[in-house]
Parts: C-alpha cells; structure tokens; sequence
C-alpha cells in the first residue's frame, strides 16, 4: 500500500523562560550545516521575535525526539515542527506579553508518514525534501578544471550564505573525488600518509558559481526542499564528462587522473 514506509518526524519544544528568554529545544546536531541558525530564523519568522533572545538546545531530557542527523532533514523537519510550535505561541503573544508567558512550554510536532515502503509494486509516492541539481565542468586548453557552475533546486532558500557554502564545500569534494584522491590500501590498512591522499589543496580550486534554483516543496517549510548530499553527487560525473569531450577518452576507474589499465 502507499505510506507509512519509512516515517520522518521531529518533535521540538519552544520554552519561554521570561520577557527576554526563549530556549528552543530540538534533537537534531548541530555540525556545521546550520541547523540552530534556521530554528532561530523559523522562529523569528513566525513570531516576530529578536533571535537574539533565543538559545537553541539539544539535550536528551527534553524528549524533542528526532531522526538522525542529516542536513536536509534537519533543516525541513525542524522547520515544520516550529511553525506548528509557533502556532499556539503566536496566539498567546497576540493579548500578552513574552514576560506573561514565562514558564509555558509550547510543543511541536512535524510528520512525513506518506512514503512507499520499499519493494512495493504499482504506484509509489517518494520522500520527500529531495533537492535537484545540475553542474557544469570546463576544463582549459590543458585539460584541467578551471570552472565550475552548480546550478542547485533546493525550493526556498532558507540561508543563502550557508547554502552557498554548502554547495562550494560539496563542489570541492566532489573534484578530489574526481580527480586525486586515494587511499591506499595494504594488508587491508591505509599505507600513505594523510599528504599522500590526493586531498586538493586551496590552489587547486577552480572557479565555482553557485546558482540557487528556487522550485517551492509543497511540504517544505516556506517551500524549502533539500540541499546536504546532492552537492557532491554530478560534480565527478561532470567532470568525467568535461574530459571526455576534450580527449575522446570515457574514464571509468576514479581517480580519473589515474592511467587506465590496458583491458
């Protein structure tokens, strides 16, 4: 049948803790993709309130229960869980004031319960948050990379600068990926040093032009879709595909640098 497959939710709570205090109480980490920024922009958003007043928590005896930890995810799920937290604050705010408010405790709860279990036949309904993508690689008169466009839907931009940093960082991945990195294998142990892994350095990085395709998710929040995973995934394709057409030569082994074994 279609849903209930895999369920995503997250369950968040928004605590006044007086007139100048608001702790937002989450369960996803934070590692470097921005998640408490956005938690505090959803809800300055929705209620008007500085973010400066608002510290964002990920402790266990919260019980803001939540997936695990991906970019994507965490960006649409929180949001979501917010806005309905945000809901019966935004009610209360409108006859009194946050310090009348202080020691409530506003839950929220967001749930994607509609995918198709896998290895179902017929009809399918995919999960959602599924951002697109498309990059282009030129390469110079020498065969080397000089520029990259990463054109990437991701709905609604909730953060421009993170999400431009995450596509450049993804695209820098993406081309050591591609073109130099290894790793070395002896006895089923690494048998280089970290220098020898082909790791592109800051001179090695091309040009790269992020555009921001804003395609609305109907059930993003404000129509943001997803942006984490999919920065990395054409830019090797791209590159290949870029080589190819300079020399004729379809590569098939990475690192693409490397010689091709006669077959």
């Amino acid at each position: 049948g279609i849903g209930n497959g895999i369920p995503d939710d997250s369950e968040v709570k928004i605590e006044v803790g007086s007139g100048s205090r608001l702790v937002i109480h989450h369960g996803w980490t934070e590692m470097g993709q921005g998640v408490h920024t956005v938690a505090r922009q959803v809800v300055s958003q929705e209620t008007g309130l500085d973010p400066a007043i608002m510290e964002v928590r990920v402790d266990t005896a919260a019980e803001a229960r939540s997936g695990m930890t991906t970019a994507s995810r965490a960006t649409s799920l929180v949001g979501n869980a917010l806005i309905d937290a945000c809901a019966a604050l935004k009610r209360d705010l409108e006859g009194k004031s946050l310090a009348a408010l202080a020691g409530r405790v506003y839950p929220g709860r967001w749930r994607c319960d509609w995918t198709t279990p896998p290895r179902t036949d017929g009809r399918t309904v995919s999960h959602y948050s599924y951002g697109y993508a498309a990059q282009l690689v030129v390469v110079d008169g020498q065969g080397r990379v000089s520029r990259v466009v990463a054109a990437h839907d991701a709905g609604r931009v909730v953060n421009p600068t993170l999400f431009e940093g995450q596509i450049e960082g993804a695209v820098v991945m993406g081309l050591g990926y591609a073109l130099s990195e290894d790793l070395p294998l002896k006895d089923g142990l690494p048998s280089g040093r970290l220098a020898d892994l082909g790791l592109l350095r800051a001179g090695d990085v091309p040009e790269i032009e992020v555009i921001a395709v804003e395609v609305a998710d109907e059930h993003g929040p404000y129509g943001a879709k997803g942006v984490g995973e999919i920065g990395l995934v054409p830019t090797a394709a791209a590159v290949a595909n870029a080589l190819c057409l300079f020399d004729g030569r379809r590569r098939f082994r990475l690192p693409l640098a490397r010689r091709e074994k006669p077959t």
